[in-house]
């Protein structure tokens, strides 16, 4: 059996110039006029340019934008849950004409990222994006707040991309493109892969889902996000040493493949689940593991929102199917992780497990249970928290106070 195909049915299709042709484009760009992106730009435009989002050419057009938003595909029909747009302020895009060329810029280091040809300017209703896409305008929302803040003019276009934003010097061997895990799958003699999605080091329940999908595919892709998180959240270098120590010692070799994406978060819930399906299929993974509250943030959605929506797209649209579990915990009667598929039990028997309960349990030095984490793994997450000259406190809200 083969690998999924790419998102779109044809091949990948990474927007990264190489050789003569990024030289050449490089030395062009330098003349060009110059946009700052954001983060979250920063972000997906690296994404283009390594397939992961095939088989888009660049930033959404306001057909495609408006399209999304109201039905999850582009205005050329292609299956697309999430709108992938650049934004500008009126003083710059007024400088800038349609049909030109610009060069997107690095916020951090002024670095050209990518060079752009302008084929449309456009505004948008930013709430209506959030109602749609989020499902709340509320502004405490961090998704919310990121769309609400980003500038009034949407610029629309192809991308050549000219960088990977420092990635690969960052990550090493963990920044991995969906050419590179696709080969490393084969190598492996993999065609059935599942997807871990994660932004926390991997507690009991984590471990729990990984393996009870290594129970039906040949192995995992722990694919950890290594963009822009929240305040509290743990570093990805700390996250890749805790998995890493994890798989080592409570694994067996050769089921599991760790590697990085360079997205942020967009805490996007459901509609997020269904982008991860997406690039997860252009990263060559047939399965995507969804458990409790995916992507999700407070309490904006219900647990299992993200399992739900898989049910209401249009057959056909992904390869990349979810695999659902339910709600895990530890069980004190059965004596082991289990979910409320398996275990007939009282809540009053169960120990939930939760990412933010690991992360406020270890940022106020209590004692975590070893029902919670693996002794290992807590050693690597304690000594991070030891030395952290500022505390960032870590609030408990929606599914993971329960």
């Amino acid at each position: 059996m083969s690998l999924v195909n790419p998102h779109g049915g044809g091949p990948l299709k990474p927007l990264l110039l190489e050789g003569e042709a990024l030289s050449a484009e490089r030395g062009r760009a330098e003349s060009l006029p110059k946009v700052k992106v954001s983060s979250r730009e920063k972000g997906d435009i690296i994404m283009l340019g390594l397939g992961g989002f095939t088989p888009l050419d660049g930033f959404m057009s306001h057909a495609d934008w408006e399209g999304v938003c109201d039905g999850m595909k582009t205005a050329s029909g292609l299956f697309w849950p999430i709108p992938i747009t650049l934004s500008t302020d009126e003083v710059v895009a007024d400088g800038i004409k349609t049909g030109s060329d610009i060069a997107l810029v690095d916020p951090e280091n002024d670095e050209i990222l990518a060079t752009m040809t302008v084929t449309e300017k456009y505004r948008i209703d930013k709430a209506h994006e959030c109602a749609t896409v989020f499902k709340t305008t509320d502004l405490e929302h961090p998704g919310v707040k990121m769309v609400m803040e980003q500038g009034d003019v949407n610029l629309a276009g192809p991308v050549k991309v000219l960088s990977q934003g420092g990635f690969p010097e960052k990550y090493g061997d963990l920044f991995m493109s969906p050419k590179e895990t696709r080969a490393q799958f084969e190598a492996m003699g993999w065609s059935k892969v599942a997807a871990f999605q994660t932004r926390n080091p991997m507690h009991r329940s984590h471990e729990y889902l990984a393996k009870v999908a290594i129970e039906t595919c040949d192995g995992v892709l722990i694919h950890s996000l290594l963009g822009n998180l929240k305040p509290g959240d743990i570093p990805a270098d700390v996250r890749a040493k805790a998995i890493n120590t994890l798989v080592d010692k409570y694994f067996v070799k050769n089921t599991i493949i760790q590697a990085g994406y360079p997205l942020d978060m967009r805490y996007a819930g459901p509609r997020e689940a269904l982008l991860h399906a997406v690039f997860r299929q252009n990263y060559g993974c047939s399965h995507l593991i969804v458990g409790r509250d995916h992507a999700g943030v407070g309490d904006y959605y219900g647990p299992f929102d993200a399992h739900h929506i898989f049910d209401q797209i249009p057959k056909g649209a992904l390869e990349t199917q979810a695999l659902k579990i339910d709600w895990t915990f530890w069980c004190y009667k059965c004596g082991g992780m289990a979910s409320a598929r398996t275990c007939p039990h009282e809540p009053g028997d169960r120990l939930l497990l939760s990412g933010t309960k690991l992360r406020k349990a270890l940022s106020e030095g209590d004692d975590v249970p070893a029902e919670f984490s693996r002794p290992e793994v807590l050693e690597i997450l304690r000594e991070y928290y030891n030395n952290l000259t500022e505390k960032v406190e870590v609030k408990l809200s929606g599914h993971s106070a329960k």
